[in-house]
């Protein structure tokens, strides 16, 4: 089979198209035939070796899949070749074929696009556990989300207005902050020509917000924290600017602020219940229609390494897909 291939860490460049076995389903595993798989941040850190899971190498980055059922290794009961699959592979899913656990994968809808059905469980169950679970946001409360043309940071501004916040979306884009209001953003701020903390005030007529899920980090964070109402929480999703805030803890006692660390994967390992859930109602919203994956760029596998680089340079807004077989 074909899979993009990382023999050494290092730059993007490192990341090589090659031809390699096919996998084989071992106990408790399946080979899902991989049509789709999304692009995350985490590829490209993956590929440089400063992600905070290191693959033996070689390997594939690539960590959520849409496919189907190629093979059933020994004692794998519940699904049947042929079914339509997404799974959450920690890494492999530029390839082909990989093989996963059974318990890493989830039946979906008939006829979801593959597209759709990759870029669906990571970027919609993130904003969702952060903002319902963590956040306990309300209806009515102003949420604001920072990089919001991203493929997270839109699901949290989709999220938001479906949960009946007062959705502020930030990014340093036009274009990216148009998208957004598709989404249900009330109010768009870009932060390269507008004073973010006094715009916030200004919106929310000097009350401040309630909710901040953050992605970006750095002054961008700052500005925001300052711009919080009493009990406001402030998530922090990740630093896609490279600069980790430092917060004063007396601070946070001014105002009774929360600061909540949220990240996705760790509840596989400690708490898998909570994504469960979150995973079979975001589904129903998709099937009743109320939800649904912004795919801006498509590339097939020969071109993971653009595709990548699309992402972690921002040159696209929502998602970013990487198609194989009949659907490249």
């Amino acid at each position: 089979m074909k899979a993009m291939i990382v023999r050494e860490n290092g730059p993007l460049s490192n990341l090589q198209l090659e031809e390699v076995a096919d996998p084989v389903a071992g106990p408790g595993q399946v080979v899902v035939g991989v049509r789709a798989c999304s692009v995350n941040f985490a590829d490209s850190l993956m590929v440089e070796g400063t992600y905070q899971v290191r693959p033996p190498k070689p390997f594939s980055p690539g960590l959520e899949v849409s496919g189907y059922v190629a093979e059933l290794g020994e004692g794998v009961t519940g699904f049947a070749v042929g079914d339509q699959v997404q799974a959450l592979t920690n890494w492999g899913g530029f390839a082909e074929k990989v093989a996963v656990p059974v318990d890493a994968l989830l039946k979906v809808p008939a006829g979801m696009p593959h597209e759709d059905v990759a870029s669906f469980v990571v970027a919609y169950g993130t904003s969702h556990v952060a903002l319902d679970y963590r956040a306990r946001l309300q209806a009515g409360e102003w949420l604001v989300v920072t990089g919001a043309g991203g493929g997270v940071g839109l699901t949290a501004v989709e999220i938001g207005h479906l949960m009946g916040a007062r959705v502020i979306a930030l990014a340093g884009d036009d274009d990216k902050l148009e998208v957004a209001r598709s989404k249900g953003a009330e109010f768009t701020v870009n932060y390269k020509d507008e004073d973010v903390r006094e715009r916030l005030k200004e919106i929310t007529e000097g009350k401040g917000v309630n909710v901040v899920y953050d992605a970006v980090g750095g002054d961008i964070f700052r500005a925001c924290f300052r711009a919080m109402a009493p009990e406001g929480r402030i998530l922090v999703i990740g630093f896609a600017s490279g600069d980790i805030p430092q917060v004063p803890a007396n601070h946070l006692l001014v105002k009774n602020i929360e600061l909540i660390g949220f990240y996705w994967g760790a509840y596989k390992e400690f708490k898998n219940q909570v994504l469960v859930d979150s995973a079979k109602r975001l589904l129903q919203w998709y099937e009743d229609g109320k939800i649904k994956p912004h795919i801006s760029k498509k590339f097939p596998l020969e071109e993971t390494v653009e595709a990548i680089r699309s992402l972690r340079d921002r040159k696209s807004s929502g998602k970013v897909v990487v198609m194989m077989g009949a659907d490249a």
